[in-house]
């Protein structure tokens, strides 16, 4: 009996050895590539007790989770990050531990932290790891750079008052935060991200207008940090998608949300603020200790109810939701007020816009409906052209078509005086009058005063649309990228009024791919040639036609003429 005692206390020993050497277990290991850095979330039973080191040659982060057995697939090959190739398992220091080894593509320097389990229950404990992709840029790194160096040559070539109005366009949550989550699973993290895309290519599509995604994948971008990402591109507007969730099914509508520092007064805001936070806890930070040092998130705890972007947010805010009331059902019929932290930058104007409820099983069905996320893309777009086609920011291409009394250009190296009207849409006959020139010659430097009629004539007035009579005819132009009005009706030698109206334009910004019905004069040819000391802008002038009307006339690859070379001039 004695003996079968001390056998019985010895198995039970055994027992709780092994079970105190496995105290924890490692549930999953979930890999989220970004363009700046990859995040790893092990998934753990408890809270990990780990240990790290680096090594070279090649690079690798080991991660000695003590305690802990595997309870997961390994390994996992990694294709689309920029630093990771592989996390796998290796030999154990000693018993009862797991070793991870994360095999790098160069050196960096990770930052581990852990998360407790969420209040909701959704995620439990996690040990994280941010691996920053170091000296080696990504690819969607060398998309942007190339996308902000192509960016910064076209604004270099381009005179003052033609800049880009930026918008940040801000797609919801993302990777480890799959936001509101509908009654079949779908997650609004894919929603928000559809609808943005959709939306930032009618904006690139526009003249005059840029679109700048805080994220274009399947990845958390920390709260401040979306705000960041528009102040460093000069956004002007930061507009925020996201598709709203509630504890029960039955609300349903879009609203647009604003900033106001004090809590929110309704059932529906307070959630929204609650939401935000969740999201923060999921993404591995705190809404308002992530970063401390931020002195923009510093000064978003002031009040800024009365602050110029507060009111300029609200003003774009009214106009996305007049637009959105034809393609959806509202919710709220004017702007709300909530303290969100997206929505905090004292510098941007910026608004929220849930689409809808993703909760609600309608609108859950029309949510994950391209043709539905097509129509709200296209209302949030109007909505932020209204706005800027009205209050246009000094300094833009938008503020310099509305100067209906001209605007003020200064030549850069390069540029001829036929290449500065065929760009304002204007004539250097009118260009040389308004500003007493004596030839076609302009200096770098010389500032120069450019007549035109701007937007504001599109709405004054009642002028008879050209009939297409034996003076006229009718011809189609599919606008392409870089065109805008001015260049089509220098193009065609036809205001930008004649363009409008027949094209029954309501202002002057057209879009990649729209089709435009141009009333031109009916030509006769005239031949000129050419003669020692001419050139095509003298010879334009001369005829008092455009230079692109003499080069597409004659077919001409270059502006290089030969002496004795015969060139048509069609004239009106």
């Amino acid at each position: 009996m004695a003996l079968r005692t001390y056998a019985n206390l010895l198995i039970l020993g055994v027992g709780l050895v092994s079970s105190t050497a496995f105290a924890n277990e490692l549930k999953g290991v979930r890999v989220w590539p970004a363009p700046d850095e990859t995040r790893v979330v092990l998934d753990m039973q408890g809270k990990a007790d780990y240990s790290q080191f680096m090594l070279s040659n090649p690079s690798r982060l080991v991660i000695d989770l003590n305690k802990t057995s595997i309870k997961t697939k390994l390994p996992i090959t990694v294709t689309k990050s920029e630093i990771l190739t592989k996390v796998r398992s290796s030999n154990a220091p000693g018993k009862g531990t797991t070793r991870l080894v994360f095999e790098l593509k160069r050196t960096t320097t990770p930052k581990i932290f852990s998360l407790s389990p969420t209040p909701d229950g959704s995620y439990g404990y996690r040990l994280v790891m941010d691996l920053p992709n170091g000296s080696g840029a990504g690819i969607a790194d060398k998309d942007e750079q190339e996308e902000e160096k192509a960016t910064e040559n076209n604004l270099a070539k381009l005179p003052s008052g033609t800049a880009d109005i930026v918008v940040a366009v801000d797609a919801g949550h993302g990777g480890d935060d799959p936001g509101s989550i509908g009654p079949t699973h779908k997650y609004e993290k894919n929603v928000t991200l559809a609808v943005a895309r959709k939306l930032a290519a009618k904006i690139n599509a526009t003249t005059g207008m840029r679109a700048v995604m805080t994220r274009r994948g399947d990845y958390y971008v920390g709260l401040s940090k979306r705000s960041e990402i528009a102040r460093k591109n000069k956004a002007l507007l930061l507009v925020s998608i996201h598709a709203d969730g509630f504890s029960s099914p039955k609300p349903r509508g879009a609203s647009v949300w604003v900033l106001n520092t004090r809590r929110a007064n309704t059932e529906i805001g307070r959630w929204l603020e609650q939401s935000e936070k969740q999201s923060e806890l999921l993404g591995g930070g705190d809404v308002l200790s992530s970063n401390p040092k931020d002195k923009y998130l510093g000064r978003a705890v002031l009040d800024l109810q009365f602050s110029y972007s507060q009111k300029e947010g609200y003003d774009v805010a009214k106009r996305v939701l007049s637009n959105l009331r034809h393609i959806a059902r509202l919710h709220k019929t004017v702007p709300q007020y909530a303290s969100l932290a997206v929505l905090k930058s004292p510098d941007i104007p910026s608004l929220l816009v849930e689409t809808g409820f993703i909760t609600n099983p309608i609108e859950e069905r029309q949510l994950t409906s391209n043709a539905h996320q097509n129509q709200l893309a296209s209302a949030v777009y109007k909505g932020i052209l209204q706005y800027f086609t009205a209050h246009p920011p000094e300094g833009t291409l938008f503020a310099s078509r509305l100067n209906a009394g001209g605007m003020k250009h200064k030549v850069t190296s390069g540029q001829t005086l036929s290449g500065i009207a065929a760009k304002y849409g204007s004539s250097m006959a009118a260009i040389r009058s308004a500003n007493h020139l004596k030839s076609n010659s302009v200096n770098i430097g010389q500032m120069l005063l450019i007549p035109g009629s701007g937007i504001k004539t599109a709405f004054v007035g009642n002028i008879t649309t050209p009939k297409n009579t034996a003076s006229t005819r009718i011809i189609w132009h599919t606008v392409t990228r870089g065109e805008y009005l001015g260049k089509i009706a220098a193009k065609y030698g036809v205001t930008m009024s004649s363009i409008r109206q027949t094209s029954h334009l309501k202002s002057d910004n057209v879009m990649v791919g729209q089709k435009l019905k141009i009333a031109v004069a009916a030509t006769k040819i005239e031949r000129h040639k050419v003669r020692r000391g001419e050139f095509l802008s003298k010879i334009a002038a001369e005829y008092g036609v455009s230079v692109a009307t003499i080069r597409d006339a004659n077919k001409l690859r270059s502006d290089k003429l030969a002496v004795g070379q015969t060139l048509i001039i069609p004239r009106s």
